[in-house]
């Protein structure tokens, strides 16, 4: 997958739980479990935008492109 998920580091440097983050944020635990672990096929603008306000971050601190070659597993 070419984006990734840094959503577990930013809730680590921010010492914020997933459960209270969920709270803060208006979504479900659940929803944002699928979202830390890289599952989520997309997120929503509005959702993105209550992440990066509650963690006090920018949407690059959170998604990542990464250039990989999906057939082999490796970067190109």
């Amino acid at each position: 997958m070419g984006i990734r998920i840094n959503l577990d580091v930013m809730m680590a440097k921010r010492k914020i739980s997933l459960t209270e983050l969920a709270s803060r944020v208006g979504i479900t635990a659940a929803n944002l479990s699928v979202l830390k672990t890289g599952k989520a096929k997309a997120i929503r603008f509005s959702t993105l935008e209550a992440l990066c306000r509650e963690l006090k971050c920018q949407p690059g601190d959170i998604l990542e492109y990464s250039q990989e070659d999906e057939l082999h597993g490796k970067e190109i």
